[in-house]
């Protein structure tokens, strides 16, 4: 899982330079109005699985009693700064157990780091057990075996308080067969005239839209596919919408 990659840990003071809430007003405003139409009017508990910085989480933290989990405590310390009326919990998304219930639960990148089926079910049972009778799971792989392209890449520069950092990162086309995208991150920091570069090698999950469909089912999840158009190279990606309809019939993946 991501809390032992370089910038959840020793470089994590880069990133308000690499990610802000702003980044996240666009899409979040796509979960806030699934939240809104499933949940209706009222404050509602709900609990983020993944929060990272608490980037995302700070556009639901106003209107949403939100309960965050992450594995990375340098992560969570960033997160409550900026989201100081959030409770803060340090913990595994695919084995935590709160011994309460909320109205929902949504996992935002973070699923991102879930790299065999084993790991989703878990997950999708997690989230289950945190949710009454018709609540409400919400999350959106960046990728699908259908949807990935060859040697994507992506890169930014941003500037603070005589600071520059260029962040890149290039996945891996995966290999048939397997359900891992290796993600080479370099970071180019540029620091009172000297420049230096960092790097991080990442595995991220990759899986068809079926394995999805499949095992929210398996989970007690009916799913609702919701189109969800923002990335800016105009690949299909849906917002996954799952209620829960019964306990999970299994937790096992052969």
């Amino acid at each position: 899982m991501g809390s032992h990659y370089r910038m959840y840990d020793d470089l994590v003071d880069y990133w308000p330079l690499l990610s802000s809430p702003e980044d996240y007003k666009s899409e979040s405003s796509c979960w806030n109005q699934a939240l809104r139409e499933k949940l209706g009017p009222g404050k509602h508990p709900i609990l983020e699985f993944g929060i990272g910085a608490g980037d995302n989480l700070s556009h639901f933290a106003a209107e949403f009693k939100v309960t965050g989990v992450d594995l990375s405590e340098k992560m969570l310390e960033l997160s409550r700064q900026k989201n100081p009326t959030v409770e803060h919990i340090v913990g595994d998304m695919r084995s935590i157990r709160l011994k309460r219930k909320f109205k929902a639960v949504i996992i935002h990148d973070a699923i991102s780091y879930l790299t065999s089926e084993r790991d989703l079910l878990d997950t999708f049972v997690a989230a289950a057990a945190h949710l009454e009778p018709g609540g409400i799971f919400i999350t959106a792989p960046e990728w699908y075996k259908e949807t990935h392209k060859k040697g994507a890449a992506y890169h930014i520069t941003r500037r603070r308080n005589g600071l520059e950092l260029t962040f890149i990162q290039y996945d891996t086309y995966p290999i048939p067969d397997d359900t891992l995208l290796q993600c080479l991150m370099l970071y180019l920091i540029s620091e009172k005239g000297k420049i230096r570069v960092e790097q991080d090698l990442q595995q991220t999950g990759i899986f068809p839209l079926s394995v999805w469909e499949i095992l929210l089912a398996d989970a007690g999840f009916s799913l609702e596919k919701r189109p969800y158009p923002i990335y800016a190279d105009g690949r299909e990606s849906f917002l996954l919408i799952g209620t829960l309809k019964q306990a999970a019939k299994s937790t096992r993946v052969d």
